[in-house]
């Protein structure tokens, strides 16, 4: 089939690229207002809402094995069209679902903020499990054991960032509001994760007692995941931005997301970017922990601990077992668990 893909970004690209290795022939296009203008839209065509799924950081594998394909329409012409589209996709069992293309749309939408939601409530047990002496990780497991709740999306943190719940949260809010309903959780979960994204520094001003003008804050993490250089709506952003403004330095690592962070905030003196976590660490009067990549899980504390003018972690991503930490000597900060000395 000839293929016709709008926009060349996160998704566009992948898509165009999946669909081209299947032996489709595919022509990617992306805003330039001379060429179109040049051009005259003198084909008959459907228009399909045909919602993707795709991970950042896990794109390409998305692509190639879906777990469900959405085709929304009320055109037989082009279902069939997007049905033989999608074939080399679709043989082990029928993942293809269609629907009218208002309600496609809504299950992005609907998809999004369900996963946004979850991390938000889990969030908010976290703030709750902190007051009342519990542990929010084994209370993550107590109920990700039920499968009817399941592990995934249940993890505290720094907040939620990305291009996707963010945005696709606030849309939803905006056009719920625009019909004249009222989006009530949706609200929730959107100040919920606004309030989350400042945790991290209020446990750090209240270790200094407010007095963090002439700190360096070492910081692992930039990235709003792993495995993508993506800080659109980033935590550690907000962090960073607090920090800056309290009169803190920061010190800072991501295994990917350097020239992306570089490229936001430009030279300042501020904020320094290491070329390894251990140079970050370097002088640091504490370690925080925004971005759960692999390569933090495991670091050596001993060396840690000589980097650091003060043995004090904190942990916007609940890496380490806070009674190994403790037993090394630190000071450690998680989420929605007990402060170890």
């Amino acid at each position: 089939m000839k293929v016709t893909v709008f926009g060349t970004g996160y998704v566009g690209l992948v898509q165009g690229a999946i669909l081209a290795e299947a032996g489709h022939e595919v022509m990617c296009v992306d805003v330039d207002a001379a060429k179109i203008a040049k051009r005259g839209a003198a084909h008959d065509f459907d228009v399909v809402s045909n919602p993707e799924f795709l991970k950042e950081g896990a794109a390409v594998a998305d692509c190639q094995r879906p777990e469900r394909i959405i085709i929304g329409t009320d055109s037989a012409r082009a279902e069939a069209l997007l049905r033989e589209l999608y074939a080399p996709f679709n043989r082990n069992h029928d993942k293809i679902i269609v629907m009218d293309a208002r309600s496609a749309e809504l299950t992005k939408y609907a998809a999004n903020c369900m996963l946004a939601t979850k991390i938000s409530f889990m969030n908010e047990m976290a703030n709750l499990a902190e007051r009342l002496g519990a542990d929010i990780e084994a209370v993550r497991k107590g109920i990700g054991s039920d499968s009817r709740i399941g592990y995934h999306f249940i993890y505290p943190g720094a907040g939620y960032g990305g291009s996707c719940f963010p945005k696709d949260v606030q849309a939803l809010i905006h056009t719920a509001e625009s019909i004249g309903f009222e989006p009530t959780v949706m609200k929730a979960v959107e100040k919920r994760n606004a309030a989350q994204k400042q945790v991290l520094f209020a446990k750090i001003a209240a270790h200094f007692d407010g007095e963090l003008k002439g700190k360096v804050i070492a910081l692992w993490g930039l990235a709003f995941k792993p495995n993508t250089d993506d800080m659109r709506e980033a935590p550690s952003r907000v962090l960073m931005e607090a920090l800056w403004n309290a009169g803190a330095k920061v010190q800072a690592y991501d295994p990917a997301a350097m020239d992306e962070t570089q490229r936001i905030y430009g030279s300042r003196p501020e904020l320094v970017l290491c070329g390894t976590k251990e140079a970050a660490l370097a002088g640091a009067d504490a370690l925080a922990i925004v971005t759960e990549w692999q390569q933090f899980r495991a670091p050596d504390f001993e060396q840690l601990a000589q980097a650091l003018h003060e043995p004090v972690i904190f942990d916007g991503r609940n890496l380490y077992d806070p009674a190994q930490v403790a037993g090394r000597g630190f000071r450690y900060y998680p989420i929605g668990r007990a402060t170890t000395r």
